[in-house]
Formats: structure tokens, sequence, C-alpha cells
């Protein structure tokens, strides 16, 4: 009988992480209808048409468009099985992420990050999130150039946790909706919340391993260097 590999508890979220990312994708785009042409009585719209046309249109459409891209493709690109399976693959779609998310998914949040519904708080959030892609993005195609690959790997991982910034923040609508919390007062702080949490919980795990393999060294050197015996001992 043919074994399959166990999965364990790190895959399994790891999959129904994926799985959410997916479904949170088919919803925008399930939501482009409302759109094309703008219906500014949809819920993303509403109240956006004095400012709409002109460079917001245009931003909007290109975040919409490249936003979701971003992260289905990042979905393969983190995964180590399609890395070591498809390593040219990687390195092409690399490319064209860091190109996407340079080009097109930050400066497009950043114009829409002037005109956030959830006020000057919520905007600046916003901003600091797209900076902060962008500088992730950007430190991992250098790490990647210059050959340091575990860098390369953390950064680019980084990077994709603030793209996921936009599940976690309508996990979090979805929450407040279900709770009864009124949008304006968890708008705010959920800009925020979205991105700082995962990227804490990251730093968290990186720092956390890093404490482990340094006391494994430390161990295993400890083995491996002789005792020497004290000479007044007989």
């Amino acid at each position: 009988m043919r074994r399959y590999p166990s999965l364990s508890p790190e895959r399994l979220l790891t999959l129904l992480a994926g799985v959410l990312v997916l479904r949170v994708t088919a919803s925008v785009v399930s939501n482009y209808h409302n759109y094309w042409p703008p219906n500014f009585s949809s819920d993303f719209l509403r109240g956006r048409e004095p400012y709409f046309f002109g460079a917001y249109q245009w931003a909007f459409y290109t975040h919409i468009i490249s936003g979701p891209v971003s992260l289905v493709l990042g979905l393969f690109l983190i995964s180590e099985r399609a890395r070591t399976r498809f390593p040219k693959w990687h390195r092409y779609l690399g490319r064209v992420q860091v190109a996407g998310v340079l080009l097109l998914v930050t400066p497009s949040g950043l114009w829409m990050a002037v005109h956030a519904a959830a006020g000057p708080v919520g905007a600046a959030g916003l901003a600091a999130l797209a900076i902060a892609t962008a500088t992730c993005a950007a430190l991992g195609a250098w790490s990647a150039m210059t050959r340091r690959f575990l860098d390369h790997r953390r950064w680019m991982w980084r990077c994709y946790l603030l793209l996921c910034s936009a599940v976690v923040l309508r996990l979090i609508g979805g929450l407040a909706t279900v709770t009864g919390v009124a949008a304006s007062w968890i708008d705010p702080p959920a800009t925020w919340i979205s991105w700082l949490a995962p990227l804490a919980a990251f730093e968290l795990r990186e720092w956390t391993r890093r404490k482990s393999r340094s006391f494994e060294r430390d161990r295993t050197r400890a083995r491996a260097t002789p005792r020497r015996l004290d000479p007044s001992v007989r």
C-alpha cells in the first residue's frame, strides 16, 4: 500500500491560509461587475463619485487588478516544493512579482490611501503598508541578486504577508459585522492591525527559530569539546 506524507499542523495551516487567500481573491474578482462601469451604490465605491474620475480611477483599477494577481502569484512563489521543482519559473515569476509590487501595487495603493474612507489614521496605515511592502520586495530582490537566498526568502515572506493584509482586513471587517462593532470605530485601527499583526507573528517565529538554532549549536559544541580534567584532582 502506498504511503502518503503526513500532514503536519504547520502544513495544514499553510494549506488553509492558501485556500483563504484564494477565497478572498475570488470574492474581489466577483465584484468586478460593480467597477466596470463604476457602481457608486456598491460598498467600496459608495461616496467616492466626487473624486473617482481622474487619477484615482486609474489607481483604483490598477490596484484591483495587480493586487489579486500578486496574491495568487505569491502562493506559487512561497511554496518550497514549487521552488525546488520549477526553479526557472520561480526566478521568472519572482521578477514579475517584484516589478508588479514596485510599479503597480505600491504606487496605486499610495494614491488610494490619500482618499481612504477610514480617515487620516487609516490613510497613514495604508500608506505605511504600501511603503513597507515595496521595501520588502526591493530588499528581497537585492538579496536574490547578491545570492543571499536565506535573506531573500525572509524578505519575500514579509512582502507576501503584507500583501495578504487585504485578506486580514476582510476578516476583521467580517468579524466586526458579526459582533456588531461600528465600522467608524474599527476601520482606522484595522488598517494597521491587518499588516502589523501578521508581520509581528512572523518576526516572533523567526526570532524563536534563531534562538533554537543558536541553542542547538552551543549544545553541539559543548558535546564536541573534550572536558579538561583539573590537574589537582588525582
